[in-house]
């Protein structure tokens, strides 16, 4: 087991893993609208099935809210 760092808090994953995968094992709430960054760099929606996750790796699921007056 790999241990990695999924919104602050440490997780044990078997690798290999994918983000698309990932999101799928965490039950991401709504995921089609989830935006993902792996050691704080932005991962484009395409490459969510191919790219693999490190051990250490640190990833962050991501919402983006509109709105304000």
């Amino acid at each position: 087991m790999a241990k990695i760092i999924v919104n602050g808090e440490e997780q044990k994953v078997q690798l290999p893993v994918t983000v698309s995968e990932l999101i799928k094992q965490n039950n991401v709430f709504q995921p089609e609208m989830v935006s993902v960054q792996v050691n704080e760099e932005f991962v484009e929606r395409e490459d969510f099935d191919t790219l693999q996750l490190n051990e250490g790796d640190s990833i962050d699921f991501l919402y983006f809210m509109g709105g304000g007056c």
